[in-house]
């Protein structure tokens, strides 16, 4: 199911109208209900993929905390949720690339090799198994309690308005909010409508009329000339902006519309001054989540320039990988933090000082 669908527009009233009239005790049960449904819509069978990951990191987190004196044992459960976790992205989202990299080599040093892999990815799999290790990494941390229902550790990693394009959330954020009452309030369905509409009109009235021009060059660009080619370039940006921008506020009002809140995930990122800010307002939540995961782990910037380099170039690559299997997205991630090091290198040699103020 899609947020501009009529499905969604007739799902989403009965969820709320359901989570209003029930009891706060069956509130989580209609909630997870519904999100199978919505998850399922795409292609059922795969909800037993996510099923599995859920029992896993779920059962990891309790035993880590179980077993919080015996350090060697709370860090195997962690290393087994992880990777099982990471096992399944890997099989999904980039097994068919490796494979058609390597048929590439063989046929390119004379052997005989043909094999394909030909798996249809699940939706919103890099949000829900980002947002499952961050639960797991917080309770190894000691930062998260392990969650003891196992219905609210699921509707956690499956609650449908940012089950399919995130935000990717927290458990101190959203796990803290499922359990929390929510009272009936005229403010949380004024604003959770609006942010609704908004989002529907970026999404389907700008990023979906930009995509129709950029379509149309794409398919063809020996047929348009230059200028007609950049500008589908950028509206090309505008449009995967809008896109994405569009789907996160329909996340966001169809949260507050149960009184749920949820993170953020654009701050006009073309605003941005530089490299640094850009990324500092695009797609907030993974980017705190690479810096928080793999940023901070290797050192972050409390290290010489040439080990804050590298660790730049990995988080960078990896936030590539993630948004796409292809070599074009790892170059994509590469080239962000190359231009972020060398954005760094020139404050670093040209200190920027701010200009005197005539008053004040």
């Amino acid at each position: 199911m899609v947020f501009n669908s009529i499905e969604f527009v007739i799902f989403l009233p009965i969820v709320v109208l359901l989570f209003y009239l029930l009891p706060q005790k069956a509130r989580w049960l209609m909630l997870l209900a519904a999100s199978c449904v919505f998850y399922m819509w795409f292609v059922p069978k795969y909800i037993l993929i996510l099923l599995v990951t859920i029992i896993i990191d779920y059962s990891a987190g309790i035993l880590m905390e179980k077993y919080e004196n015996e350090p060697k044992k709370k860090k195997a459960f962690l290393f087994i949720s992880v990777v099982s976790t990471l096992l399944v992205l890997f099989i999904f989202k980039y097994l068919g690339f490796i494979n058609d990299n390597f048929v590439w080599l063989c046929q390119k040093l004379g052997l005989d090799v043909r094999t394909s892999v030909n798996i249809i990815l699940p939706i919103g799999l890099s949000f829900h198994t980002f947002q499952s290790m961050s639960y797991v990494i917080e309770v190894y941390r000691g930062h998260q309690k392990a969650e003891r229902h196992f219905g609210y550790y699921s509707l956690y990693v499956m609650f449908f308005p940012q089950l399919v394009t995130g935000p990717i959330e927290r458990p101190g954020n959203l796990l803290r909010q499922l359990h929390e009452h929510k009272d009936f309030r005229y403010e949380n369905i004024s604003k959770g409508m609006r942010l609704i509409l908004f989002g529907l009109f970026i999404k389907m009235v700008v990023a979906d009329h930009l995509g129709a021009y950029v379509d149309e060059v794409y398919a063809n660009p020996a047929e348009y000339n230059s200028w007609s080619v950049m500008l589908a370039m950028a509206f090309y940006s505008f449009q995967i902006y809008c896109d994405f921008f569009g789907y996160s506020t329909i996340a966001l009002g169809s949260a507050k519309l149960m009184g749920f809140d949820i993170s953020d995930n654009f701050r006009t990122p073309y605003l941005a001054k530089n490299i640094a800010e850009f990324w500092h307002r695009w797609h907030i939540s993974l980017s705190t989540w690479f810096r928080d995961y793999v940023y901070f782990p290797l050192g972050g910037s409390r290290v010489k320039f040439g080990r804050w380099a590298f660790n730049i170039l990995v988080v960078f690559v990896l936030s590539g990988i993630w948004h796409g299997a292809a070599w074009t997205f790892l170059f994509w991630g590469f080239a962000h933090g190359l231009l972020h090091i060398v954005e760094k290198a020139l404050r670093n040699r040209f200190p920027y000082k701010e200009p005197k103020r005539c008053f004040g």
